[in-house]
């Protein structure tokens, strides 16, 4: 029995072995990366003096991270709930303070012990307490506040193991409640503080001290003390702007960049100015650190805060880099130095352009670039010739008057390759570019490209998508996304073809400062400024739109809509290409839809308004939630569908079709969406539907003749997809040109939903060169993962039984679940954290398609929806074929040498 027992384990072991499909090992992030990030600081604390050094951060992204000081390598990462409830309130870190009132540690006789406490969210509000060394949570705790409206100004401090929640109540009363950090046991004491001055703009909390500006003093009280007494703190003059705390102080805010204390037990040196303070301490006595940025250096002033003598060993300033934008002090810590020479200090900063820097010794020791945890657009880009494919391609642009010019180019052309290839190898040529030097050249395939990418504080990058290595960044200050939800722009004026003009890239923003909008030029293999660089528009934008490339030096102009509707071209030289385009808007809180004609004529521009549509509803509730128009750089590969009768039906192809997504609440249904499909250039509607008792995430692609979206289904509460098609029947209107002012026959709509088991964050479809590999569309899930779904699964033509029609059309019978397969999953176990958008993008390769997913990290990688079909594979024999090859060709040979004297003697006979 024992040994049968074996035998079947052994049996259904080989049976379970034969059905596991995994990726090679050898193929784990040959053709990926992953870029994992923590988003933008938002509190630090530093310990050099801790048996392990390490740096403990919660940023605004929800994250809370332990760091390693010595490279700002992620040692581990919690990513909490979204905002509102992981948005972090309190980071409270044991043994960082010299104050022990301020520590975190535990109680005696308790076992809630905890190396970090956390406060997040305020309804409810979850207080967990950490072990940092391994970042898991020993314990947590919630309260839900009776007003959650109140609740969402409210801080927290920590002092003597008690928590304490103030709850404001603008201009009346601030209500204090106090717990045991650990259990969450309620103290029983629960105070309300009347205070008629405090509003939401002029207030903070400084350690026990809530402080408010009032006009030209100080209004803070003591939430601790016995005796709650207001105190007048006087100004010399009224703030610019809005005051901070320091932390480490307590009741000490900066004031237009002094120190200024409310508490009396606290004195502060009244002669320092800085942009940003820390306190800390050094040789056993509290240090006072401030930093600010003077002309591109960074200067680090340091003093001793019991007499505020200086230090001068820590005094230090450095070069700081321009596109880390404005730095800022977070926190710093001090160590012995290895030789037991001195103390040095390590100071980390967080930066307007979203960067946390570590300064050591005055120099930057590490930096982590995590505004690319928010990236709103992305391009890949053609790399640069080389000098012999550009000679080649100079050649090739020539117009040959007759075969003999022609020939003697070419052999002039060839002569000059061998005469540069003989200087190299001498070491007499001419010494490479630095786009060289960095290996950007554009390779035989098209699938090495730089990768651009456009984040939300007005970074932009240029990354090799092939190691992920950073080539150069850009920082623009002060400039930020545009009204009605729409983000900045990133756009492609010139690609790399063009030889030897540069490729152009450009930035459409909207200045923070006066709302105009801002144009910035640049080229993207190098990151340099090119045609004047930065441009500030004295108008604002309202929309923009991509014109034809101009003869004169293939410059795509931009065509902008500014708010009192006339309309710019930039360059100008590309104004006469605006003639007869159309244009369209759309308001995202009214759902109203405007379309607009330009002409030109007599050298200037005008704009006509046409038509106009309402999709709000008779009282307007509705409000636009997504709008998907198609890839402008999409082929049509085939115009039809062959049936299984072989007759052929026609895709509808209206390149001008946008899909608007609204959403309204209901009384019956709870929330009503409607899709619709506008004609953006006749203003018709070509086809709605409506979904009733769905509500958002929605994610949306549209291509070529179809689309898809997903939503969630509140009714049977599930994430479900329906895709649509549309075609014009088995005659077409117009096989050569398409136009939206003939009005065209009404579509053919196929439609159909299927369900999903998971949240989808993002959709997007595959693209290729000609459009002639099968399309597939990528589903980003809330877990992190991207999905590879064949269309062939999601056709809408799918029919409800097999049928002979529909096996010859190829289609599989309906089934409502779509399959999950782990084969499927394009980035295996790299999971995207906060996963939000997915870009794609031809590569020189038909089969290829390249990817990148952005999210709270970055991933890249390829696709091929088709397979490889054309490239040979990876572990194709060279070595083998070579030797048939020269056997074959030397077997023909051997072949025809005994055939012709075979011949010859049979002549002789």
């Amino acid at each position: 029995m024992p040994g049968i027992n074996v035998l079947a384990g052994i049996t259904i072991a080989l049976l379970l072995l034969s059905t596991c499909s995994a990726l090679y090992e050898d193929q784990i992030r040959k053709f990926d990366w992953r870029s994992v990030h923590v988003g933008a600081l938002k509190q630090s604390r530093v310990d050099l003096n801790h048996f392990q050094p390490r740096l403990l951060v919660s940023t605004h992204e929800d994250v809370v991270a332990l760091l390693c000081p010595k490279t700002g390598a992620i040692m581990w990462r919690q990513v909490l709930e979204q905002k509102p409830r992981g948005d972090i309130k309190l980071l409270q870190v044991s043994g960082f303070s010299v104050d022990s009132s301020e520590t975190a540690a535990a109680p005696i006789g308790t076992n809630l012990g905890f190396d970090m406490l956390t406060v997040q969210g305020h309804a409810p509000a979850l207080v967990r307490g950490w072990n940092t060394n391994i970042g898991t949570i020993e314990w947590e705790w919630s309260i839900m506040p009776l007003n959650s409206e109140k609740a969402q100004d409210a801080v927290w401090f920590y002092s003597n193991s008690i928590l304490y929640h103030i709850v404001p109540a603008w201009r009346s009363h601030l209500e204090v409640t106090a717990y045991f950090a650990s259990s969450g046991h309620s103290t029983g004491s629960t105070s309300k503080i009347m205070a008629s001055w405090i509003t939401k703009e002029t207030c903070t909390l400084s350690g026990t001290f809530y402080v408010c500006v009032d006009g030209k003093q100080l209004i803070s009280l003591d939430l601790v003390s016995k005796s709650t007494q207001v105190i007048r703190t006087a100004l010399e003059t009224e703030p610019q702007g809005t005051i901070e705390a320091v932390e480490g102080l307590n009741g000490v805010v900066i004031v237009d960049g002094k120190l200024v204390s409310v508490n009396k037990d606290q004195a502060v040196c009244d002669a320092l100015q800085g942009a940003s303070y820390a306190v800390g301490s050094f040789n056993y006595r509290k240090i006072v650190v401030s930093a600010g940025l003077t002309s591109g250096n960074l200067k680090i002033s340091v003093v001793y805060l019991d007499n505020c003598a200086p230090v001068p060993e820590l005094q230090q300033t450095l070069q700081f880099p321009e596109h880390f934008g404005t730095p800022t002090l977070n926190s710093f810590d001090c160590k012995l130095k290895r030789n037991g020479d001195g103390k040095s200090c390590m100071f980390v900063f967080s930066t307007s352009a979203e960067s946390i820097v570590a300064v050591q010794q005055g120099k930057v020791r590490w930096s982590r670039e995590e505004s690319l945890a928010n990236v709103i657009d992305s391009q890949f880009m053609d790399l640069p010739l080389a000098d012999t494919e550009g000679t080649l391609e100079s050649e090739m642009k020539g117009k040959a008057g007759d075969i003999a010019s022609a020939f003697l180019r070419r052999i002039s052309t060839q002569a000059v390759q061998i005469r540069s290839l003989f200087l190299h190898v001498i070491g007499l040529g001419p010494p490479p570019t630095d786009t060289q030097r960095a290996g950007l050249v554009r390779d035989s395939f098209g699938l090495h490209k730089m990768l651009v990418l456009l984040t939300r504080n007005g970074k932009i990058f240029g990354i090799d998508n092939i190691s992920g290595k950073h080539h150069w960044q850009l920082y623009l200050p002060k400039v930020n996304s545009f009204d009605n939800a729409e983000q900045m722009r990133l756009i492609v004026q010139r690609t790399a073809k063009h030889f030897p003009l540069q490729p152009l890239c450009a930035i459409v923003a909207k200045n923070s400062v006066n709302g105009n909008g801002v144009l910035y030029r640049f080229n993207p293999i190098t990151g340099l400024a090119t045609e004047g660089g930065l441009l500030q528009l004295d108008f604002k934008i309202k929309q923009l739109s991509l014109l034809a490339e101009t003869e004169k030096d293939f410059v795509k102009g931009i065509l902008i809509l500014d708010a009192s509707n006339k309309v710019h071209v930039y360059p100008q030289h590309a104004t006469p290409l605006a003639n007869g385009m159309y244009l369209y808007t759309a308001d995202v809180k009214s759902a109203q839809l405007e379309g607009y004609f330009v002409k030109y004529a007599g050298g200037q521009l005008s704009c006509t308004h046409i038509w106009n549509a309402r999709l709000g509803g008779h009282n307007s509730e509705q409000q636009i939630i997504a709008v998907a128009g198609k890839n402008p750089i999409e082929h049509v590969h085939s115009q039809g569908r062959v049936l299984g009768d072989r007759s052929v039906l026609y895709k509808y192809i209206n390149p001008n079709l946008v899909a608007f997504v609204t959403q309204a609440p209901d009384a019956t249904h709870k929330s009503v969406l409607n899709l619709y499909l506008v004609d953006v250039v006749s203003g018709s509607v070509i086809f709605s539907m409506t979904h009733r008792k769905v509500r958002a995430p929605l994610s949306i692609v549209h291509s070529e003749n179809w689309l898809a979206y997903s939503y969630f289904n509140e009714k049977v509460r599930r994430t479900e997809i329906t895709t649509i098609e549309l075609y014009e029947g088995k005659a077409q209107a117009n096989s050569s040109v398409w136009s939206s002012l003939q009005a065209p026959p009404m579509p053919l709509v196929e439609r159909q939903s299927y369900i999903i088991p998971a949240i989808v964050e993002a959709l997007r479809e595959t693209i290729t060169e000609r459009g002639i590999t099968n399309k597939h569309v990528l589903i980003g899930t809330a877990s992190g993962s991207i999905i590879e779904m064949p269309w062939h699964l999601l056709d809408p033509r799918r029919p409800i039984a097999s049928t002979t029609q529909g096996r010859e059309e190829g289609a599989i019978p309906y089934i409502p679940e779509l399959p999950l397969p782990t084969e499927s999953h394009i980035n295996y176990n790299q999971t995207v954290a906060r996963l939000r958008n997915i870009y794609t993008a031809p590569s020189g390769l038909e089969s290829t398609c390249l990817v990148v997913a952005t999210g709270l990290d970055l991933f890249v990688t390829r696709v091929a929806p088709s397979k490889t079909f054309d490239l040979l594979k990876e572990d194709f024999d060279y070595i083998l074929i070579s030797i048939v090859l020269v056997a074959l060709t030397s077997g023909s040979l051997i072949v025809k040498h005994l055939a012709s004297r075979k011949l010859l003697k049979q002549a002789w006979k």
